[in-house]
């Protein structure tokens, strides 16, 4: 009987080590199939990126506005409801340190409109960000920024150009810049997060005319946009051909990549009306302008166009074009 039962325990060990042996293949191959050469199964597939690629260059023209208060939705109505056009482009301003603008992002989303982050590295080196000091927090905005899974437009250290920013000419080399800019690029790669327009913006150049801007240019692989700032001042260039036009051929010497003006304004003035018109007629006609965002905040110079009514109006009649604004959760 001793050996009946022993034979009869051998049996059932045998049978239990091959199923286990079974299933520890079985685990193998899933936890390689899924997390690959790291053999690191994945608990959950990921939602593919969201795709900006018809964003980039949709049949239409953005239309925006920066009002204070970034993602303020009651003066982007108002705004809305005064020049006759439901913006399609909001700045939000963010610091390096702060954490991404999700809810933001998400509302003027859910109003059809994409959020341009206007990422500002006050008082942070830039060689040190190139360096990586700074990627635990770029990875952290990186990873948010993908999970979200929305689509936004980002300036990094805009007017970099100019000497008035701490990332500005005075204590920032070109290189220095370029280097930081396509360190942020490849974090965000890494992370997956390819729902971003890179959006490279430098000030208009009539001012900085010793500065290379080209010297300060990511490169194409690193950039989808090009952006601008510029500004209608009293004492400065009165017309859309000298605001803007030389920085324009500066930068048609070393890309094609689409044009937007991400920040201007007019100072009030009896021309400001005309000089909206003209704004708006000239972005609207050439075919290399994606598109505006007016600036409607009194800061270096005022702005605001909320009580001017000759402005209100002149802009109403030109932002009417069906060239101007599109919903864009609806571009395909």
């Amino acid at each position: 009987m001793r050996t009946k039962y022993l034979v009869t325990f051998m049996l059932v060990l045998a049978l239990a080590f091959t199923e286990f042996a079974v299933l520890r293949r079985v685990d193998i191959r899933v936890a390689g199939s899924a997390g690959g050469p790291g053999g690191v199964a994945a608990t959950e597939t990921q939602i593919p990126a969201y795709d900006v690629t018809a964003l980039k260059s949709p049949k239409g023209k953005y239309l925006g506005v920066t009002v204070t208060g970034g993602a303020e939705m009651e003066r982007v109505r108002k705004f809305a409801g005064e020049t006759g056009k439901t913006p399609n482009l909001v700045a939000i301003f963010e610091s390096f340190d702060d954490k991404f603008a999700a809810s933001e992002v998400r509302e003027l989303h859910n109003y059809g409109a994409l959020a341009v982050i206007r990422w500002e590295p006050y008082d942070v080196p830039l060689r040190d960000i190139a360096a990586g000091r700074h990627d635990a927090y770029v990875k952290e905005f990186a990873a948010a920024v993908r999970t979200l899974n929305l689509p936004i437009a980002l300036t990094f250290a805009h007017e970099m150009n100019g000497h008035w920013y701490s990332w500005g000419t005075k204590k920032t080399t070109a290189a220095e810049y370029v280097a930081a800019w396509r360190h942020l690029h490849d974090i965000f790669t890494q992370q997956g997060a390819t729902n971003v327009i890179w959006t490279w913006t430098p000030n208009v150049v009539n001012y900085l005319r010793k500065v290379s801007i080209r010297a300060l240019y990511p490169g194409d692989a690193y950039v989808d946009w090009v952006g601008m700032d510029g500004y209608y001042t009293n004492r400065g260039p009165k017309t859309f051909q000298d605001l803007f036009v030389p920085t324009i051929t500066q930068i048609r010497t070393f890309t094609r990549r689409p044009l937007l003006i991400v920040e201007t304004g007019a100072e009030p003035s009896s021309r400001r009306p005309a000089q909206i018109t003209d704004l708006l007629t000239n972005v609207a006609r050439r075919r290399d302008f994606l598109g505006v965002a007016y600036f409607n905040i009194n800061g270096s110079g005022k702005w605001n166009i909320d009580r001017d009514d000759a402005a209100l109006r002149a802009f109403r009649r030109s932002a009417a074009k069906d060239t101007f604004g599109f919903d864009i959760r609806t571009v395909k």
